[in-house]
């Protein structure tokens, strides 16, 4: 006897169900639209963390060439968007650019959400380029890497991010951020 399917479950769907008030992850249609439109709402914790890392490093945003790699609801649409809030020229890429280096060698800061590891070599990376690494993949030998090619980047880079420890730890610190500003506004 064959057991049925569980039923495929929306993850769009389950988000919706989430109160805006409540979504300390910034995923719901709400924080989306927040975003897009310059409103206060909960950010993206990955995106949210990225900017934080660039406001630690002392990067200059304002009139920066920013190039994101990756156009996901969670983290490359949310980048491009703090970002271009952030004064930043904004291009958005994906694995299926054309030529993808001729944009990555323009990023002042560039921005790795593309899901394929090593996709980005120093090659792509202009010099003194700040580089931060959102992927989270393994290679070929099973080892954890991002999506930029670490060993060849950070040759070329001022300043790159890990993986892991990198941006991986700001995402936690974000959703620890909006949680506690969500606890914050329930109490009033």
């Amino acid at each position: 006897m064959q057991l049925p399917l569980p039923p495929q479950i929306d993850a769009h769907a389950v988000i919706e169900t989430i109160a805006p008030a409540k979504d300390v992850d910034g995923f719901h249609v709400a924080s989306a639209g927040a975003l897009m439109t310059g409103q206060p709402g909960f950010r993206p914790c990955t995106p949210y963390g990225v900017m934080k890392l660039l406001e630690q490093a002392g990067a200059t945003l304002k009139g920066a060439e920013a190039v994101v790699v990756g156009r996901s609801n969670i983290v490359g649409k949310p980048q491009a968007m703090l970002l271009l809030q952030s004064d930043a020229t904004v291009t958005i890429c994906h694995s299926r650019t054309r030529d993808l280096a001729a944009h990555t060698r323009r990023a002042d800061i560039l921005v790795a959400a593309v899901g394929r590891a090593k996709m980005i070599t120093g090659d792509m990376v202009k010099p003194g380029a700040i580089v931060i690494d959102v992927g989270m993949n393994r290679d070929a030998a099973g080892k954890l890497c991002g999506d930029v090619d670490f060993d060849s980047a950070r040759e070329v880079a001022a300043w790159i991010t890990p993986v892991p420890g990198g941006v991986g730890p700001m995402t936690r610190a974000m959703l620890l951020v909006n949680t506690i500003e969500a606890a914050e506004r329930a109490a009033g």
